[in-house]
This record gives C-alpha cells, sequence and structure tokens, in this order.
C-alpha cells in the first residue's frame, strides 16, 4: 500500500480532530467557495465523515460581485454532488451595508451560512481557514491597533446565531491544502479578490508570504497563546461581573476598585453591552472612560457612550442615567 501524501494526511488529520465530538447520524457542512483551502476541506471531510458514519453536505455562497459566480457556484455543486456530499446547498446573497466590502461580503456569507446550517440542523459547519489565514488576521489586528482579543485572531470554535462554526484547518498551512487538491486531481478556483489590493487582507497576504513560513508559525502561535489568555481572563471577568452588579443598571465601585485592570474593563465593556450599547460602536476609549469614573475620580461629569448613552459615578455605584 502506498504511503498517504504528507499534505493529504495533515488536512485529514485536522478534520478528524475537529470532529472529534461528532456523534453519528450527525449533520456536519463544509462551507466552500472552490478555493483550495476549503475545497481540500470538503474532501477530508467526505473522506473522514463517511468512516464515522456522519453525514456530510456541503453549502457554497454565490456573493454575486463577479462575472460567472452563478455558474462557478453551479458547477462546484455539480461537483460535490458527484462526489456523494449530502445536503448540497447554493446560497445566493445580496452584498450590501455599511463597514466596507470585506465586512459587507463577511457579514452575508455567515447569514446564509446560518441559514443553511439551520435548514438542515447541522451539527456543525467546517470553515477552511489555514494557518495562513490566521498569521493575515493577526497582522490586520497590529495594523488596526486591537487589543489582545484582535491578536487573539480567529478561534477555532465559534457559535453565531445558535451555529457552531469550526475552523479544523487552524493548525495546516496553506501549501499543504494546496498539494492536497493536487494530489486529488482538483484545480482550484482561484479568487481575483485575494490579489485585489482594494481588500485589506490581500495588501497583507504577500507580506505573509514574504514573512516564510517560521514566522507564520509564530504568529499562529502567539494568536493561540493570546486567545487562551483572553479565554481565562473573560471567565474571570465574567465572575466578577456577577459580584460588581447591584442591579440592572448599577455596578458597585468598591467591587470595581478591586479588580485588576484586564478584569475590570472586561467588566465595563460587559455592562455597556448590557446596557444597550453595540459592539461595534463600543470602542477603546469609551472604556477608559468609564474605568476612569473607578481609578481616577475627581468629580468628573458622565461618560458618554455610543447611543447616546451616559454613565456616572453616584453614591458608590456606576450607574445609567436618562
Amino acid at each position: 500500500m502506498a504511503a498517504l501524501p504528507p499534505a493529504v494526511a495533515a488536512v485529514r488529520a485536522a478534520v478528524r480532530r475537529g470532529l472529534s465530538d461528532v456523534a453519528a447520524g450527525d449533520t456536519v457542512l463544509v462551507a466552500c467557495s472552490g478555493g483550495a483551502d476549503s475545497l481540500a476541506l470538503a474532501v477530508a471531510a467526505r473522506f473522514v465523515t463517511a468512516r464515522l458514519r456522519v453525514r456530510c453536505g456541503l453549502v457554497t455562497v454565490d456573493h454575486g460581485l463577479q462575472a460567472g459566480s452563478g455558474e462557478r457556484a453551479a458547477r462546484l455543486a455539480a461537483w460535490a454532488r458527484d462526489h456523494e456530499f449530502d445536503p448540497v446547498d447554493v446560497r445566493t446573497v445580496k452584498v450590501a451595508g455599511h463597514g466596507g466590502p470585506e465586512a459587507s461580503a463577511r457579514n452575508a456569507r455567515y447569514a446564509a451560512l446560518v441559514a443553511a446550517a439551520k435548514a438542515h440542523r447541522a451539527v456543525l459547519v467546517l470553515l477552511g481557514h489555514t494557518r495562513d489565514d490566521q498569521a493575515e488576521t493577526v497582522l490586520l489586528a497590529l495594523t488596526r491597533g486591537a487589543g489582545p482579543r484582535g491578536i487573539a485572531g480567529m478561534p477555532a470554535r465559534r457559535e453565531r446565531q445558535g451555529v457552531l462554526f469550526a475552523r479544523p484547518l487552524l493548525d495546516v498551512p496553506r501549501a499543504d491544502t494546496r498539494a492536497a487538491c493536487e494530489v486529488a486531481g482538483l484545480t482550484p478556483w482561484e479568487d481575483p479578490h485575494n490579489t485585489d489590493h482594494a481588500f485589506a487582507r490581500s495588501r497583507v497576504r504577500p507580506l505573509v508570504a514574504a514573512l516564510g513560513p517560521a514566522v507564520i508559525d509564530n504568529l499562529a502561535r502567539t494568536a493561540a497563546l493570546i486567545a487562551a489568555d483572553t479565554a481565562h481572563l473573560d471567565e474571570l471577568a465574567s465572575d466578577a461581573f456577577e459580584k460588581a452588579a447591584t442591579g440592572v443598571d448599577e455596578l458597585d465601585i468598591a467591587q470595581l476598585e478591586r479588580l485588576p485592570a484586564p478584569v475590570r474593563t472586561r467588566v465595563l465593556h460587559s455592562w455597556a453591552r448590557r446596557l444597550g450599547v453595540s459592539g461595534g460602536a463600543l470602542s477603546h476609549r469609551h472604556v477608559v472612560a468609564m474605568d476612569a469614573l473607578v481609578t481616577d475620580w475627581h468629580g468628573q461629569g458622565p461618560a458618554a457612550l455610543p447611543g447616546g448613552l451616559r454613565v456616572a459615578r453616584q453614591g458608590g455605584r456606576l450607574r445609567r442615567i436618562t
């Protein structure tokens, strides 16, 4: 028996680990664009799920942003049916909204994937992000001046609107997904947006490639370490929030003063979200302003939050005021 090519073995092993808690009879969906990463993921997932007696489907999202996108989605769906993926789902979306083309396309794509997962009762949706994608994410976060949560990169698992998404290839280099496609005799689709410098990720991608595998590994490892630290701090902050909350709209100053800064600022961030502030609108400066009411109190007025909300220090409490 011929030895399994290393790239194929690496992708299959990563997928097997990603499906370790999936039970026989469950349905998983592979989100597939037809690019090398998601195509290699799909082939490996089909192989692994067949042995786990798990139903494996494929969903592709047509963003309608390029000529011929509908035909490409139809060809990919036909390939998936030929290779016994079930169900096979093509979702066509309209990309619009705030935050630029990348954010709008991402939001539309996730909304479509959530809808597909719910329609087919999938327990998991697999995404094809690789170690290189993780490195790019970390560099992009650094250029934005993001804090630890941004530098932690993409999580291996995340729930969106009641649907669990997994990225089993975060420890797999992009070179392996391309090699796995070559072994399988597949020609991946090359998305022209990957080289279009109108997109931030496309601008940073050549830099990541130039840095080389060692730096990519270090960036991905850094993301994993920071993600673990961030998760622990989030747990501490959750407990601290319960102790500091004395009502729906107020926090106890004495409890906040006892907390280390990384925990306290997380409590304040969570509190602002519970007050109704949008996570996208809540910035570092808003949290700093709230924190100053706790740690640098000298009689200053309320801190202004997005959406017209204000919080003030009154009678030993941090309170929402009208």
